[in-house]
């Protein structure tokens, strides 16, 4: 699941590990599935593989929020000589207050967009179809074209990995959250299965378009008036 002609060599298909603990459960970190391009967590005493990474610590990624350290048993540890998320925190840092409603959304000053105000656009699951109409639905109404359903690299966007249940910072305003959204995003792995986020745990999975198994939430640029 890398770019087409990227100089990598002898990359194995399979999990590497992260250096950011999974808040929904601290005796477990994130890693990334290379063939499949899944997110999930497992237990920090099983066996992955590992991908070095150097640079400017302020590049042009976010921080994850994760700000502390944990050992293999899930306790908080000083970070100091870890390695870890916590110790590094690498990334752009957020700015402060992170979020502002801005007219019918809120607008996210991290990544210039702005979301429905309420996550519970589509009160029922809905297939990915369905999600995609109720969003040109909801332009249709307004007589303007500007939400949209997000990509699923907008939708990971609004994660704290210092969080669970919901994955979000704290100091996000939304109301009436789901477990589960769809994004835009088909799954090239599985063309007919399309990417999600799970609010909850702040994971990446793919769902079957045909089912009506998430919601949506919508989105939109940030036009500054």
């Amino acid at each position: 699941a890398l770019p087409q002609g990227h100089p990598f060599t002898d990359v194995f298909l399979g999990w590497y590990w992260t250096s950011t603990t999974a808040a929904i459960s601290p005796d477990h970190a994130w890693y990334l599935h290379l063939e499949g391009a899944r997110m999930f967590y497992g237990g920090k005493d099983q066996a992955y593989l590992v991908w070095p990474v150097r640079g400017p610590r302020n590049h042009l990624l976010p921080r994850t929020g994760q700000q502390r350290c944990f050992d293999a048993h899930g306790q908080p540890i000083d970070c100091t000589g870890t390695g870890q998320d916590g110790e590094w925190l690498t990334g752009t840092p957020w700015p402060e207050p992170r979020f502002k409603t801005v007219g019918d959304g809120v607008l996210d000053r991290l990544t210039g967009l702005v979301w429905w105000p309420v996550g519970d656009f589509t009160p029922e699951p809905v297939t990915w179809g369905q999600a995609l109409a109720r969003v040109r639905d909801l332009n249709a109404d307004l007589d303007e074209r500007q939400w949209r359903l997000p990509g699923i690299n907008e939708l990971e966007s609004l994660v704290d990995a210092s969080q669970a249940r919901p994955a979000l910072p704290q100091s996000a305003p939304f109301d009436n959250l789901m477990d589960v959204y769809w994004s835009s995003t088909t799954s090239l792995f599985e063309p007919d299965w399309a990417w999600a986020l799970y609010l909850d745990k702040g994971a990446t999975g793919v769902g079957q378009k045909k089912l009506p198994a998430f919601h949506a939430w919508p989105v939109r640029d940030h036009r500054p008036a």
